[in-house]
Order: C-alpha cells, then structure tokens, then sequence
C-alpha cells in the first residue's frame, strides 16, 4: 500500500459518500492482505457519517458477494472491477474473504470522526503531554457558541458581503416583529 492522503471537499448531496467508500474498497480489493481495512484510516466529521460510510462498505462487500451481482446491474461493482482489473469472480471471492475477516474483527474496522481520532491520539501520548490517563474532555458548547458569534459580528462593516447578510437578517427580524438583535439568533 502507498502512504499518502486523499481530502474530498465537496458540496452535500455531491458524491462524497460513493466516493469515499469506492476509494475504501479499491483499497481493500487492490491489497492482496484479507486484512488490509487495519491500515485504513478513514475519517469523516459526525457520526451519522461514520455510520453512514461503514455501512456502506460492508453491505457493498455484501452485495458484490451475492450470486446475481454483476458489472451490468450493480454500478459501484462495475467501477471496482475496472479500476481493479479483478475479474467478476475473482472480485466476488476477494470480496467474500474481506467481509469475513471485518466480521470476525470488527473492532479494527475503522472509520472514525475527526474528534474521535483527534482523543484516541491524545490518550495515547496522555502521559508524554503531563495529562492524566483517565482525562475527560468537556466543552462549554454555550460559550464557544458565543465566542463564534461574537467573532462574526465583530467582522460586520468590514467584510461587505457578511455585512450585507447581518442587515438583511436583522431587517428581516424586524419586519417579522421580532427583536433586532442577531446575536441571540
């Protein structure tokens, strides 16, 4: 496998998610270890999208393993074919083999949020950055709100567009009779 690092940065509804996941199997099905999703670090920003893309690979590993998929009635199988140069069969039992190995070791089948990466490298070096093994992470969700706001009104008349945004907002407040002032919206 290479070592290097592939960033998708696209709009909702856009692809992200076929994507990431066909990039996931070729990964899976161009490595000739059954195991290879161990080396895979796959990292997305919320858990629904966590699950979402886990769920997506193991039924497309599923679904490349049943007896009517093919090339023709199955997309995602197709692109995986052409960009591995496995043949259908060959594809199919690579398949099989990967999906049981992720069955039989689920816990090192790996997709995780930004966040849930970002604390499993801290506690790992707890020791090395003087924190206590057992540290906890809270957020004053309150007051960072706040301080984002505060950052963003403080940008008005300065940045034109923005500026624009804030007034047609409050305009719009106004007319609705509702209070002037964005910050607490």
């Amino acid at each position: 496998m290479t070592n290097n690092f592939t960033i998708y940065n696209a709009s909702a509804g856009s692809g992200k998610t076929f994507t990431l996941v066909k990039e996931y199997l070729l990964l899976l099905l161009k490595s000739e270890k059954r195991d290879a999703y161990k080396n895979i670090l796959a990292i997305t920003f919320t858990n629904k999208a966590v699950e979402e893309m886990k769920s997506r690979i193991i039924s497309s590993l599923r679904s490349f393993t049943a007896e009517n998929t093919t090339a023709k009635n199955n997309v995602l199988f197709k692109v995986i074919a052409e960009e591995t140069g496995l043949t259908e069969k060959t594809l199919k039992i690579k398949a099989a083999k990967i999906l049981k190995s992720i069955i039989h070791n689920y816990a090192a089948f790996e997709v995780s949020t930004i966040d849930g990466f970002t604390h499993r490298v801290l506690r790992t070096f707890a020791k090395d950055l003087g924190l206590p093994v057992n540290f906890e992470i809270a957020l004053n969700t309150k007051q960072i709100l706040q301080e984002a706001v505060d950052k963003l009104i403080s940008k008005a008349g300065t940045d034109n567009e923005l500026t624009k945004i804030l007034v047609a907002f409050a305009i719009n407040k106004t007319d609705d009779d509702k209070s002037w002032d964005i910050a607490k919206d």
